[in-house]
């Protein structure tokens, strides 16, 4: 492509915005990095289909939670903008203090979420309310022209036809020659206003309808506590005197408090405006409801397990509460699962496991034999069933789709009692097994959780809760077995039941007991000899020693009983099923690898083991040796990590000379090795200024000619 200009320069042209073929490229590449080449198109494919499914459900929840959040918004809009139109009394009363009206949005600190928050609400007002938004992000506004002109450039783009929109350089220019101010912003919207009214046909037009009349204007300040307090004063007093010319109004993205306004803006320049607080739902909540829906349900085969799970929560929590990385981190799971899990292509639905388990080649069964949890399976069967299974594909073949089918019915069992557990032990005090289910599931997935002290202590305290919350609990476990999937739970169900049945009989013995020790407190008021008084007091004193359980205590010592069994029975940990290789993710270590970055870490192998990422064999030198044939900064590096604090330029420049001359003929005539000098030394200099932007040395104060050493240790 070439340019019109006459001057040297740096000139960026934007790609055409063509759909890619990125699905092929990406299938290409799942093949050829694969180490297992077999059905490798079909783990790709059921690899895709898992992710857009869970895609769409995450999609679905992030509309649901921000439902409130839109709701409350519109409400606050159509309340200011029908004060707008009507002229009412209060709005006349406003206009003469030209407040603005003002949505501060309070989304909380995981501001990796917001973008993603604000595009969906943008998109949900320009549906139903207004086509005239503007988001404004604090790096683009440094100051109120830049402001001006971003907010201009957004709003007039709404009225500039689609098919225009193609030629960038016409949209440029129209932009360049409108005066940026506020008089030309409500020139602009009265003329658009104008022609909406009147009945000219237009493409854009066919959705005004959807619009209120005299729509707003709207201003979402997206990170509003990194814009310049000056620049948000000048904007807010120049629009308030002209607020009843233009229906403004201002949305602040807040991550702290709404308190921040306050200290951002002075007072004279904050009672211009009219605040309305919306408060979004707690990232941590949000995250509670992705891991109910997502990994808490049969309706997704694959899994995660324990220490996996552990490392995105803890990312998430001493990181940055952002539940879009969680997510991002769950999609690289899926991929990583399907592209290093051979026997990942059984990780489907119940429905295609027959199908695809009788496909299976010899290889595939082979690598199903050597599976650590199917050897330990085999291991307890009888030497006839073990030879089947070792020699024997179809034999094989038959027990492993029998084994997918338990495996999934586990994962029907498991969410059901895993919930109703969590019914008893999240109301308990300090909660031993925690308060969330998240970490309930944790501790289900590393060990048998009956085994553990924080689970002993919580049957403790289950044994002492009173009748009133053990009915409400019994009640919501009898709930959920019954909205669950499970076949077993019917006789579970009933034993619930019959355990509220009885509760409830024991009201009405206790009843008869109260009228029955009242009696037998007026016959002991009653006139008596000595000999049956101590008589009767000697038999109240042993009853009390004995200390007999009641009817209700014996009772509720049974129902305890009764949800241990059903943990004990239910939830055993996954890696102890056979086949969990297929259907859970373990890999925590590969994981980490991509997630926490090192970055000192992976700087100091590019450098040290230039191989070990450009994968040329040239570059592969054994016993620590320098190849001449490594970039020149990997040169470098490793000739400094042999010197002490400060290097002698001299000294390494020689060094350097020595390694990269290392393959030149010595018998190459004057003229030419000068040339060849002066070139070293060009390179020379040229890895030492990289070394010196990387940071591993800086200039030295002590000898002009040397330089100073910063890292140590080799990483």
């Amino acid at each position: 492509m070439s340019t019109c200009s006459v001057s040297k320069g740096c000139f960026v042209f934007k790609p055409s915005t063509k759909k890619r073929r990125s699905s092929e490229k990406a299938a290409h590449d799942f093949r050829s990095r694969s180490d297992d080449a077999e059905d490798t198109e079909l783990r790709f494919v059921t690899c895709q289909s898992l992710w857009k499914q869970i895609k769409s459900e995450t999609e679905q929840i992030q509309e649901d939670l921000n439902k409130q959040l839109l709701d409350n918004l519109v409400s606050f809009l159509s309340r200011s903008h029908s004060e707008f139109q009507e002229k009412t009394t209060e709005w006349t009363c406003r206009m003469k203090f030209r407040e603005i009206p003002t949505a501060a949005l309070v989304l909380g600190v995981n501001v990796t979420d917001h973008d993603l928050t604000f595009r969906g609400l943008s998109d949900a007002l320009q549906d139903n309310i207004t086509p005239y938004i503007a988001l404004l992000e604090a790096k683009d506004c440094p100051g109120i022209k830049n402001l001006m002109q971003k907010l201009m450039g957004q709003l007039m783009n709404c009225d500039i036809d689609v098919d225009s929109l193609e030629d960038e350089d016409c949209v440029q220019v129209s932009q360049n020659r409108i005066r940026c101010s506020m008089s030309s912003l409500i020139s602009w919207y009265e003329s658009v206003t104008k022609k909406t009214d009147s009945e000219t046909p237009s493409k854009k037009r066919n959705s005004s309808s959807r619009h209120w009349q005299s729509p707003p204007v709207i201003v979402i300040f997206k990170d509003m506590e990194s814009f310049t307090t000056k620049v948000l004063q000048d904007f807010i007093v120049i629009s308030s005197q002209h607020i009843h010319e233009l229906p403004l109004v201002l949305i602040f993205g807040i991550a702290t408090s709404p308190m921040i306004i306050h200290r951002l803006l002075p007072h004279s320049v904050s009672s211009l405006l009219c605040i309305e607080l919306c408060q979004s739902l707690s990232c941590k909540e949000h995250l509670s409801t992705i891991i109910d829906k997502l990994l808490l349900t049969p309706r997704f085969p694959f899994k995660l397990g324990e220490k996996v799970l552990q490392v995105l929560i803890n990312i998430f929590l001493y990181h940055d509460f952002s539940v879009q990385n969680f997510i991002k981190g769950f999609q690289l799971c899926i991929v990583e699962h399907f592209y290093s899990q051979p026997l990942s292509v059984l990780c489907c639905q119940l429905v295609d496991v027959k199908k695809r388990v009788y496909s299976l080649s010899h290889g595939q069964c082979e690598n199903i034999r050597r599976l650590p949890s199917f050897r330990r399976y085999v291991e307890k069967q009888e030497s006839g069933k073990q030879v089947a299974l070792l020699t024997n594909d179809s034999f094989l073949k038959e027990e492993t789709e029998k084994l997918l089918e338990d495996l999934h019915v586990y994962h029907e069992n498991y969410v059901s009692i895993l919930r109703c557990l969590h019914v008893f032990t999240s109301s308990l005090p300090k909660y031993p097994l925690g308060k969330q289910i998240r970490e309930l599931h944790c501790a289900c997935l590393e060990t048998r959780v009956w085994e553990t002290e924080e689970y002993e202590s919580s049957l403790q305290l289950a044994r002492m809760l009173n009748k009133t919350d053990l009915v409400t609990m019994l009640q919501q476990c009898v709930e959920i077995l019954m909205s669950s999937s499970g076949k077993e739970f019917d006789k579970t169900v009933e034993k619930l039941k019959e355990f509220l049945t009885q509760f409830q009989n024991l009201e009405a013995e206790a009843s008869q007991e109260r009228d029955v020790s009242v009696s037998s407190q007026k016959e002991l008021q009653k006139k008596t000899d000595l000999y049956h008084l101590q008589k009767t007091l000697l038999e109240l004193k042993e009853s009390r020693r004995s200390k007999k359980l009641t009817k209700f205590e014996m009772l509720r010592f049974e129902v305890v009983d009764y949800i241990d069994s059903l943990v004990r029975k239910y939830l055993v940990p996954a890696d102890h099923r056979t086949l969990h290789e297929i259907m859970y993710f373990n890999a925590a270590t590969v994981l980490r690898g991509h997630l926490n970055a090192a970055p000192r870490t992976a700087l100091h192998t590019a450098l040290n083991n230039p191989h070990w990422y450009l994968k040329n064999q040239a570059l592969k030198c054994d016993g620590g040796g320098i190849s001449n044939k490594a970039p020149d900064i990997c040169i470098v590096y490793k000739l400094h990590l042999e010197c002490g604090r400060l290097i002698n330029l001299v000294d390494w420049l020689e060094a350097f000379s020595t390694v990269v001359m290392a393959a030149e003929e010595p018998n190459a005539d004057a003229a030419s090795s000068d040339q060849v000098d002066d070139t070293i030394h060009a390179r020379f200099i040229r890895a030492v200024s990289e070394l010196e932007l990387l940071g591993f040395i800086k200039p030295s104060k002590q000898k002009t000619d040397h330089v100073a050493r910063l890292t140590w240790g080799g990483c």
